[in-house]
């Protein structure tokens, strides 16, 4: 039946395409009020890493959050976050009423898994250097092998374990790995690996310039990795929840 006056719609087989996407989001795990001292510490996170966070897709842990549970509420957030460049998608660890007025402002309520998201303003570690744990590169099976350079605005994600260039990488990629990363070029991107939780996973590089590392959620920017390990042969990796940065020898 054709309703008078209706424009006919039709879909073919071309006209649809449905694909799959790994998304890597930054989890904001909020203590306590959203107010003006939350404010406060997104600008101070932003200052530390603002690569890291530029056009972000943002994702609300809300378990240990005090006052976001109207809509009005997640209205207002989207709005704050927008302002600083970043896109509110959802929300996780919330409450029934919560995920309600989330969803009702337009965000997605997601269940909370073994995500391991951490606060982010305990993410950023200055701790000094050590000499410690230098292992040679390992690669494990799966490994995704890159040969061509990998330009700035490319994002290259291993799903099944280590990912590695053999060729330099541009400030402004991307390197994400459920493994270890390898870089045998110059590193001027960003690079994250463990991003399932792997604490063991670590980041090696033959040319160290890298524009951020994070393992397993713990972050370090370029403001902090000192002149020691710029340059270098150098390899990233965890111990005692701390990110450490070291040359290679």
């Amino acid at each position: 039946m054709q309703v008078s006056g209706a424009i006919p719609l039709e879909l073919t087989a071309s006209s649809v395409e449905i694909r799959s996407r790994v998304l890597i989001a930054v989890v904001l795990r909020i203590t306590g009020m959203a107010d003006d001292a939350l404010d406060g510490a997104l600008e101070s996170l932003m200052r530390q890493a603002p690569r890291f966070f530029e056009n972000a897709p943002i994702v609300l842990d809300l378990e240990h959050a005090v006052g976001l549970e109207r809509t009005a509420d997640f209205t207002e957030m989207t709005r704050r976050l927008q302002a600083r460049k970043l896109t509110l998608l959802g929300v996780q660890g919330w409450s029934a009423e919560q995920r309600m007025a989330a969803i009702d402002a337009g965000l997605v309520a997601l269940q909370k898994t073994g995500d391991r998201s951490v606060d982010l303003r305990e993410r950023r570690d200055g701790a000094a250097l050590a000499p410690k744990n230098r292992i040679e590169p390992e690669k494990k099976p799966g490994s995704l092998l890159i040969l061509a350079p990998v330009r700035s605005g490319q994002v290259l994600f291993a799903d099944a374990g280590d990912l590695v260039v053999v060729a330099p990488v541009s400030s402004g990629a991307e390197l994400i790995a459920h493994g270890s990363i390898h870089v045998y070029g110059r590193m001027s991107g960003r690079a994250l690996a463990g991003v399932n939780g792997d604490r063991s996973a670590r980041i090696f590089c033959q040319n160290f310039d890298a524009d951020l590392v994070a393992i397993a959620g713990l972050y370090r920017s370029s403001d902090d990795f000192g002149a020691s390990v710029r340059g270098t042969r150098a390899q990233a990796f965890l111990e005692d929840d701390s990110l450490k940065i070291e040359p290679l020898r």
